[in-house]
Order: C-alpha cells, then sequence, then structure tokens
C-alpha cells in the first residue's frame, strides 16, 4: 500500500551538462503528469510520461528537468550556427531578386533569425540527451516510490486501525440482533398491558405473526455477512503489491451502504449506538482511503 504523496530529485552528468530531475506528487483521483520541459527538449515529453506511469498509478505528479552547463563550461555562452545563417543569406536574397526588392542581407537581420544565435542549452540534442535524463529519472523515480511506500505503510496502519474498531461494531451487532425480537414481544405485551388489554399468551396467534413480521422487517444477517466481507477484502488489500487506492474508495461506498441499512433496519437502541460508532469510524477510513494510491 503507497500514499499518493512523496518527493523524489535525481541528477546525472555528462558530456558537459548537468541534468536535474525533481518529482513531486499530491492527491488526486485520477493519474496526473504535469511536466515542466525547458522548450529545446519538449519533444520528450512522451518518454518522461511512459517512464513516470509505469511506475506511478494514481495521484498528480508534477515533473521538472533542469539542464545546466557542467564547470568547464560557460552557462550562457553563445554559438552561431554558421550553416543556418548561411541558408537565411542564401534564401532571403533569393527572395529580395524576386520581389525586386534593392538591399542586402544584414549582420542585424541573420542574428536576430530563429535559431542563428544559440546558447549551450538550445545546442542540446533532445534524442542524444535521453538517456542523461534518464539517469536522472530513475533516482528521483526510486526516491518518490519509496516515500510514498513509507506514509503508505502509516495509512495501512491506521486503516487497520479503524476497521478493528468496526470489527468490534459488527461483533456487538451480531450479539444483540438475535435478541431485538423477544425485546420487541416485550415492549409489544407490555403496550397491550398499559392500554389496560388482557395480556396475551405466549402463543397467541395475532402475536407470534406480529413478532415473525417484525423479525423479517428488522433481519439484518445479510449486511452483517457482507460487511464482515468487506472487511476481509480490506485485509487483501494491505498484503497486495498493486494500488489498491480505488478498491478501497470502493469497499467504503459498500459498507456505508450497508451501515445505513442496519441503521434502517434494526429497531434496537443497543444496535442503534454501535451503528453511530460505524458510521463515524467508516468516514474517517474514507478519507483516509483517499490518500492511498
Amino acid at each position: 500500500m503507497k500514499s499518493m504523496t512523496g518527493y523524489g530529485r535525481g541528477g546525472c552528468a555528462q558530456n558537459g551538462f548537468k541534468i536535474t530531475v525533481e518529482l513531486s506528487a499530491v492527491n488526486r483521483r485520477q493519474s496526473e503528469i504535469s511536466l515542466n520541459l525547458p522548450r529545446e527538449l519538449e519533444m520528450l515529453e512522451a518518454p518522461m510520461r511512459d517512464a513516470i506511469n509505469a511506475k506511478i498509478a494514481r495521484g498528480r505528479v508534477m515533473a521538472r528537468v533542469s539542464v545546466h552547463a557542467g564547470g568547464d563550461k560557460l552557462s550562457a555562452r553563445m554559438h552561431i550556427n554558421l550553416p543556418l545563417a548561411r541558408a537565411y543569406t542564401t534564401e532571403l536574397n533569393r527572395l529580395a531578386r524576386q520581389l525586386k526588392l534593392a538591399g542586402q542581407v544584414t549582420l542585424d537581420q541573420l542574428i536576430r533569425a530563429p535559431g542563428v544565435l544559440q546558447t549551450d542549452e538550445e545546442l542540446v540534442e533532445a534524442e542524444k540527451i535521453w538517456p542523461v535524463i534518464e539517469k536522472a529519472l530513475n533516482p528521483a523515480l526510486a526516491a518518490l516510490v519509496k516515500m510514498r511506500e513509507r506514509e503508505g505503510a502509516h495509512l495501512a496502519h491506521d486503516l487497520a486501525a479503524r476497521i478493528a474498531v468496526m470489527r468490534m461494531a459488527v461483533a456487538k451487532i451480531q450479539k444483540q440482533a438475535p435478541l431485538t425480537a423477544e425485546n420487541y414481544r416485550q415492549q409489544l405485551v407490555e403496550r397491550i398491558n398499559s392500554a389496560g388489554l388482557e395480556s396475551p399468551s405466549p402463543d397467541d396467534e395475532r402475536l407470534l405473526k406480529e413478532i415473525v413480521l417484525f423479525a423479517d422487517r428488522s433481519d439484518i444477517s445479510e449486511e452483517l455477512t457482507r460487511l464482515q466481507s468487506h472487511f476481509q477484502q480490506f485485509e487483501d488489500c494491505r498484503k497486495s503489491k498493486e494500488p489498491v487506492g480505488r478498491t478501497l474508495d470502493f469497499l467504503a461506498q459498500e459498507m456505508n451502504r450497508e451501515v445505513n441499512t442496519i441503521g434502517s433496519k434494526a429497531n434496537d437502541a443497543a444496535i442503534s449506538r454501535e451503528v453511530v460508532t460505524l458510521k463515524a469510524e467508516l468516514e474517517k477510513f474514507r478519507e483516509q482511503a483517499q490518500n492511498v494510491e
């Protein structure tokens, strides 16, 4: 079980450049990746997404990639792309002749042309630098996953404590449930007596019929069985190595439905008190489950 929050950082220096990758993750119902790449490396967005998706199944991950010149280079050293400048000159002069315009291409015009004047960072070729970025991304991902696992262990412990409290409440309800029909019979007899009517015999047909109808309406055995099944499914999630956040969300919804049904069907004060406990713990369980990947 992993949390959805965490942070990881990795770096790699190669070919005179230093690559730094920073990853941070927060809660999100679905998987979402936000990349902050230098303009010249934007074509690497797809492989970066694939690498992150291979490790992260749920949550919003923000990735930032920084490219810095190494110590043996000036971080803003300028370069002239001579072949590109020559191509601009040829094409612009040809255009001037075709349009019968006077004048020649000037140095100022060439310097302003896109790509002619470049910095070290702009000379980085995306395809060649991807292996370097990957070497920085892998330790960042490993650190992020490790932090999510540590926090996930705490979440699992807290969720298990919530389930333990709910198990105790369900055990008390199961013990009380068989007594509800008898309690209802006694209350019914007391109401008849208080009304000044003749007390019915224990085998009175009308009394027995009313008790049977009450027992049928208030039967919660199926709901209790399903709750126990959901508790076991949680234990299975704890042991799973796969992402279980969505499963826990579903279990919380199903448990809430069973608890509400028990509360509406069981006409018993002792059971109602345990239902209040179940709802309180289930709400805490649901909120905590939303932090799980």
